[in-house]
């Protein structure tokens, strides 16, 4: 190799930006270079991992547009490039392309191509590059493999999935999270955690795919437990599995344990504070009753995005604050961030429970004419909640007769619900009869909370009759209520309490509390 080729070469290596590549580039065909494998699938790579310059990716296109004969290299590499730029149908025509001059594929680039026919749905696709990779053998191949079975898992094929997962001769740490995590994403938890059990050595990857697969299946106390048994090995939590776990706290209240993970966060520096896990933070705070921490938290943080502003506006909403959420709508608007469909939903939210029907008007007009967002049924479900809150019934029936052609069946009974919820409270009896026949006729499924607003409506109202035919039809239709169910946390462990429990270890002590509370209470009186 002469000193002038062995510069060229190191000057690709060198490149920063798409202006020495093209400096580079210069010297490859002042060198003779223009044909050398090596040299143009620098150029290729260099373009595919530089996405984010403009003009990256139609560079690599003019380059490889000139190649005569591309190798099996310079395709994989191409290939790679439409890939990471997220133009997953050019990336299949590439190895149309490729088939077409009788190369064959690697274990390179299967695993591509099968990214790519996950990131669009392309199932039959998918199954074709399976029968490639059969008849070249390459099945066997781990990174094959594996890609094979996150492919099925995206598609929620876990028995596919299986079938690969049983092929494969050495399995890696990759391969038991994926079938983990495509078991919990199907709702299989159970097959889930026996997969999990039976991984021989489980890395950060596969207890995070089971975290996570408890969570997603709301088995929020599970999560937690696997996760205190995390911690008595010697991995550290990611920040995913920080994410899954506070999430796990967020819906269970558990308050200490957030706290907990928030300081061990702080103290420990292992896993940065990222704006996903602050994000994850606060929301945790705000569901536990704390939003005064969570506005804390949310002052410090030195960047936001937008899930961040949607997750402290949501906060607000919840507890009550109205006014605070619109204020913190309008600052996100000053600062510049742009809101979504996401940051509406949470905004008229806010004004439904805080009974602000003029200003959720005012931001629905907003949200169309000046954002150019095109209302979903989510919205609507909202301004009929926020509506019939309000008492504007007429109003309420006029947007769900509007929106009955474009809503489907349980999108239309969400809003049948709130509209029913609303006519309960304000005691409007006939129309709430209208609204639960509605929900009846949508739905095929009992719900027993119909018939209990039905009939406490009807017992507030004086008719009594009516509340035991309600009840007794409830009986006959076997929508048996959920009994109550409440939560507490102490030390750390959260213990459930459910109406007419007779099971729970500590019942008679509890019972004995509850008893000198009564007698105490009755003293007071």
């Amino acid at each position: 190799m002469s000193s002038s080729t062995k510069r060229c070469l190191v000057l690709l290596e060198k490149c920063k930006n798409m202006k020495h590549l093209e400096q580079a580039h210069a010297q490859v065909f002042t060198t003779g270079l223009e044909n050398n494998t090596f040299a143009i699938s620098r150029i290729l790579a260099f373009c595919s991992s530089h996405s984010h310059h403009h003009g990256s990716l139609n560079y690599a296109c003019r380059v490889f547009e000139r190649i005569q004969n591309p190798t099996l290299c310079i395709y994989n590499t191409i290939i790679k490039a439409f890939l990471v730029n997220n133009k997953f149908k050019s990336t299949l025509h590439v190895f149309v392309k490729m088939l077409q001059s009788e190369l064959k594929p690697d274990n390179y680039t299967l695993p591509y191509l099968l990214k790519a026919c996950a990131s669009i749905h392309d199932c039959s696709f998918g199954k074709m590059i399976h029968g490639y990779g059969s008849k070249l053998g390459l099945v066997f191949d781990i990174f094959v493999g594996n890609s094979l079975m996150a492919m099925y898992c995206v598609f929620g094929d876990v028995v596919a999935a299986r079938h690969v997962f049983d092929e494969i001769p050495w399995l890696s740490a990759v391969s038991w999270s994926v079938i983990i995590s495509g078991y919990a994403k199907v709702g299989d938890v159970d097959s889930a955690r026996l997969f999990f059990d039976e991984a021989p050595e489980k890395d950060k990857g596969i207890w995070g795919a089971m975290i996570s697969g408890y969570v997603q299946n709301s088995c929020f106390k599970e999560s937690l437990y696997l996760f205190r048994l995390m911690q008595l090995t010697d991995i550290v939590p990611d920040e995913s599995i920080f994410v899954s776990i506070l999430s796990a706290c967020a819906h269970l209240g558990a308050l200490d344990i957030g706290v907990w993970i928030h300081r061990c966060l702080n103290r420990s520096k292992l896993v940065p504070l990222s704006v996903r896990l602050s994000t994850s933070l606060l929301d945790m705070y705000a569901k536990c009753g704390n939003l005064e921490l969570a506005k804390r938290l949310f002052d410090s943080m030195q960047e936001r995005d937008i899930i961040c502003w949607n997750a402290m506006i949501s906060g607000m909403a919840m507890h009550g604050d109205g006014k605070g959420a619109l204020k913190l709508f309008y600052e996100m608007e000053k600062v510049g961030m742009k809101p979504d469909d996401i940051t509406f939903i949470a905004v008229f939210t806010a004004c439904s429970y805080s009974g602000m029907a003029y200003e959720g008007l005012m931001l629905l007009d907003k949200m169309c004419s000046v954002y150019h967002i095109e209302p979903k049924s989510e919205h609507y479900s909202c301004l009929v909640d926020l509506l019939s809150r309000k008492g504007f019934f007429e109003e309420a029936m006029v947007v769900i007769r509007k929106m009955t052609n474009s809503w489907n069946g349980s999108e239309e009974t969400l809003a049948w619900r709130a509209f029913l919820s609303a006519c309960c409270n304000h005691g409007e009896t006939q129309l709430a009869e209208l609204a639960a026949e509605k929900v009846f006729r949508l739905d095929n499924h009992i719900h027993s909370g119909v018939y209990v607003l039905l009939s406490n409506l009807y017992a507030a109202s004086g008719k009594h009759t009516d509340a035991r035919r309600v009840r007794d039809m409830m009986k006959i239709k076997g929508a048996n209520k959920s009994p109550g169910c409440s939560s507490v946390e102490i030390d750390g462990v959260v213990s459930e309490f459910i109406a007419s429990e007779k099971t729970h270890l500590h019942m008679e002590e509890i019972h004995s509390v509850l008893e000198k509370i009564h007698i105490q209470f009755d003293y007071n009186q």
